[in-house]
């Protein structure tokens, strides 16, 4: 078991903050562990699973909250909607004799009623999967990517087994519980087609014509899918330059080994030796970083002009703007691209993430960083 001493740490000094704590997440990214785990710090605790019949009726009683003490965990709470009102309540008693951490897998109804109900009164949580902090074995990382059981499972084939029907749950039931109007056969098609896109920009109106939907139509299942955290769109950063920049975001299949299965690339041999190499490795080094650096989702950004010059990664950390180039070698170097990166954005540093064991300077503004060493050799400050 992946107990994530990080994350229950996170989550604690939010608790001590606010009255509720939203923590969100992919299906089986290891919420209901994590959660179990920070309540058994609590003197006082009560876990409630509202996939649970026995649970969900003793939580339908007037006033079964109203004396609680400690912490209050409720899993799957978007499966009792009418509870959100009752936090509110519950949340402003004088004293606050209680916490509350809610689970949910991100559903537009969760955050909708979430945000009408206990603005002011929560913070949110996003668990993502398991990090380099948490795992030594980036290769077993990036190929079976970071839900716990398949990261856990005792031979590739298990983790490979258990993926697909991961999959096959989520488009059979979960994805039309999180409000995607599609079939289970075109859900697991549409999904498919954009594992095959993944890390490129999106294109709505090519997606349409091969998927036989308008390109509005694919935007939202696209937006919902993003909701639910299965895919991972990264933002077009806009300088003030001349050169005309991309706009379109990227689209990432949230988790490597996921996006793998819905290949059907069953180990590693099968994933090196596909065009997807490169990409996977990309999506993968990204999420790492971004972990380390503690950047959330919606300040990730990517950088492109129609000339051709790019950028994979760009966010801005305590006041500096950095840079991240995704290399799969395991010997970078300086391009032209990097150079203009450099001058047009004004960063202040340039990383380029590699396969290799070492992290070595490249140049005055520019380090080679091993992402097998991204936690000891970027510092949470990103200092260059």
């Amino acid at each position: 078991m992946y107990t994530r001493p990080r994350h229950a740490a996170a989550i604690h000094a939010l608790l001590e903050e606010f009255p509720v704590v939203g923590l969100i997440g992919a299906r089986q990214v290891g919420k209901s562990t994590l959660a179990r785990t920070i309540a058994d710090a609590y003197a006082s605790s009560h876990v409630f699973d509202l996939e649970d019949p026995a649970d969900a009726a003793a939580l339908a009683a007037p006033g079964s909250l109203r004396d609680t003490r400690g912490l209050v965990v409720l899993d799957e709470i978007h499966h009792a909607p009418n509870l959100f009102g009752i936090l509110r309540f519950l949340a402003d008693r004088p004293g606050r004799p209680a916490r509350f951490l809610i689970l949910g897998s991100a559903s537009p109804v969760l955050l909708r009623q979430a945000s009408e109900s206990l603005a002011g009164r929560i913070a949110w949580y996003e668990l993502e999967g398991l990090a380099l902090d948490e795992v030594d074995d980036l290769t077993a990382l990036h190929m079976r990517g970071g839900l716990p059981a398949s990261l856990g499972a005792r031979t590739d084939a298990a983790s490979g087994r258990w993926r697909e029907q991961y999959v096959r749950n989520l488009v059979e039931r979960d994805l039309r519980d999180l409000g995607l109007p599609l079939a289970p056969p075109d859900a697991r098609r549409l999904w498919t087609m954009l594992a095959h896109s993944h890390g490129t920009t999106l294109n709505a109106s090519e997606l349409g014509r091969s998927f036989g939907a308008s390109d509005h139509a694919v935007r939202r299942h696209v937006d919902l899918l993003s909701h639910a955290l299965l895919i991972r769109p990264l933002l077009p950063w806009h300088a003030s330059i001349s050169k005309r920049q991309v706009r379109a975001p990227k689209l990432y299949i949230a988790d490597p080994g996921v996006l793998h299965t819905l290949l059907g690339l069953p180990d590693r041999r099968a994933v090196e030796s596909h065009p997807i190499v490169g990409r996977s490795w990309e999506g993968f080094a990204i999420a790492q970083v971004c972990q380390r650096l503690e950047v959330e989702a919606e300040r990730r950004y990517f950088w492109g002009t129609h000339a051709g010059a790019e950028l994979d990664l760009l966010v801005e950390v305590d006041g500096r703007r950095l840079g991240f180039e995704i290399k799969w070698t395991e010997a970078p170097g300086p391009t032209k691209s990097m150079r203009i990166a450099l001058a047009d954005l004004e960063l202040d540093h340039l990383y380029v993430v590699h396969r290799g064991t070492r992290t070595f300077p490249i140049d005055d503004d520019i380090t080679a960083l091993a992402l097998a060493r991204v936690w000891s050799d970027l510092p949470r400050r990103a200092r260059a």
